[in-house]
């Protein structure tokens, strides 16, 4: 089965056929920097990073280009209220973007170009519309004129005539038409400004995705990603402009993700994180609270195209979820292996396929427009055939038995990893979340090793009357214990 994707230029799902065989070139647009990345951004860095290594897991080559919009009206205006050159405003927070992506563990693209890196390009291509009359300039500013280009609305579904009827014409407007949008704009007194053959300014937000796909990918290329309030009119624009440059297709499929949201109490509903409503968290804060596999789960635990609603549940879910993977490798990891040379098994033909098909089972999820949540079921169901496989291993193994755990264990661990999960030695991320859930309950570990002794007596006592309210006391803590051929453990459950 090969890869099929959503495209919303088309909005069905298509198979991948890279235009260059086996080389996949894909283009996201990247962070203003201006502010602190929230959870959407980290949605939006996590999915393509996945999407990224799925692909290379998959045999392709990928050339993935993420850019960095580094000039700009909000960088500007927040520049001007900090006192802080808008250069050097925008320079922080691409290095508080790579703090931010280093504790997510996501790989850097292979290349970020920066917008003001690329003036000359956006000026070659904004002086290859006006020629081709897709564009005119007027006092120091240049647009792009939307009614010389036929399939305008294409990607977002809209008809011209009916945005130009929505549309707030201004007095003394400049532009021809209310949805004609600007390649170039005049540089004010005191901003940053560059040369070019319509006076000193700086380049419009759209042109730069356009100059910069161009130069590193070509004028045609496989993918374009981003979120989908770039849908209009970031996106339909960049197809605009380029398509009427270079008279050919700009993007091949159009992968765009859904929004996180959060619940509103004042009015029961869920609305988009953004910083323009004031109810986002920052991955800065969440790198506080979370490892950042938990964060990882939560975020794949929906497929990409479709909303995800954050709250402190999700996340704990998701931290508990995580825990069962690593605890069912650590289970792997901790037989006593005593190999006999016994010819039978205890592992089912049931149990046996299970294990055997995780591989096909997880790409066929993945494959299916990287349904990552259907592919974490997989291993979810791996995990708890492997857990019942422990629970009956014999003191003695047979070869065969020993050899398919392997199998499951190296399975569950390189899946986990094309999303980004289960990096860790098992024992180390348990052994973290231990001691962190011992922080934060405020438990003693040796009042409850105590209590694990009483009890352990009074099983030996047959006590059960005794070994179930110790049980019991300790769950009330939320300290659930876990009897095995090699003793009692214990770990501390989060509400």
């Amino acid at each position: 089965m090969s890869v099929r994707i959503y495209n919303t230029l088309t909005q069905k799902k298509e198979p991948l056929n890279p235009l260059e065989p086996g080389h996949v070139k894909l283009y996201v647009c990247g962070i203003t920097s201006y502010d602190y990345c929230h959870i959407g951004h980290a949605r939006s860095s996590l999915v393509f990073d996945m999407i990224v290594k799925y692909l290379r897991y998959c045999g392709y080559k990928v050339t993935f280009v993420r850019n960095f919009t580094d000039i700009d009206d909000k960088i500007i205006n927040r520049a001007n209220e900090q006192g802080t050159p808008p250069s050097q405003l925008a320079a922080r927070f691409i290095d508080e973007f790579y703090r931010d992506m280093d504790y997510l563990g996501l790989q850097r693209p292979d290349i970020e170009p920066k917008a003001t890196e690329h003036i000359d390009d956006m000026i070659g291509l904004i002086e290859t519309l006006i020629a081709k009359d897709q564009a005119y300039a007027v006092d120091g500013d240049v647009y792009f004129a939307v009614e010389h280009f036929p399939a305008y609305g294409k990607l977002s579904r809209r008809r011209l005539e009916d945005m130009q009827a929505g549309a707030r014409i201004t007095i003394n407007e400049k532009k021809r038409h209310p949805m004609d949008f600007a390649l170039w704009k005049h540089s004010k007194a005191g901003e940053p400004a560059w040369d070019s053959p319509w006076g000193p300014g700086r380049p419009g937000w759209h042109i730069e995705c356009s100059a910069m796909s161009k130069k590193y990918l070509g004028d045609t290329f496989d993918i374009h990603g981003g979120g989908k309030d770039l849908i209009f009119p970031h996106h339909e624009n960049e197809i605009a402009q380029s398509e009427a440059a270079n008279d050919k297709p700009f993007v091949n499929m159009w992968v765009h993700h859904g929004f996180v949201t959060v619940r509103n109490e004042a009015t029961a509903e869920n609305e988009k994180m953004s910083k323009s409503l004031g109810n986002f968290l920052t991955i800065r804060e969440l790198s506080e609270k979370y490892h950042p596999e938990i964060l990882k789960l939560f975020i794949f635990s929906t497929q990409y195209r479709n909303p995800l609603e954050y709250s402190e549940q999700a996340m704990l879910d998701a931290e508990t979820g995580l825990t069962r993977l690593y605890e069912s490798i650590a289970g792997i990891d901790a037989i006593k292996r005593k190999p006999a040379d016994i010819a039978g098994t205890v592992i089912t033909d049931k149990e046996a396929d299970k294990i055997d098909s995780l591989e096909e089972r997880f790409r066929q999820a993945m494959d299916n427009d990287f349904n990552t949540a259907q592919a974490i079921g997989q291993l979810f169901d791996a995990a708890k055939t492997v857990n019942k496989i422990l629970r009956k291993l014999p003191e003695e193994q047979a070869p065969a038995d020993l050899a398919r755990l392997d199998q499951a264990r190296e399975a569950i661990i390189r899946q986990g990893r094309v999303i980004g999960i289960l990096n860790e030695p098992a024992q180390v991320f348990l052994e973290r979340r231990k001691r962190e859930t011992i922080r934060d309950a405020v438990i003693d570990p040796a009042a409850i090793e105590t209590l694990i002794a009483r009890r352990n007596e009074a099983r030996k006592n047959k006590d059960w009357k005794l070994s179930d309210a110790i049980r019991d006391e300790l769950l009330a803590k939320s300290v659930e214990l876990k009897d095995g051929p090699d003793g009692t453990t214990w770990s501390v459950k989060r509400d």
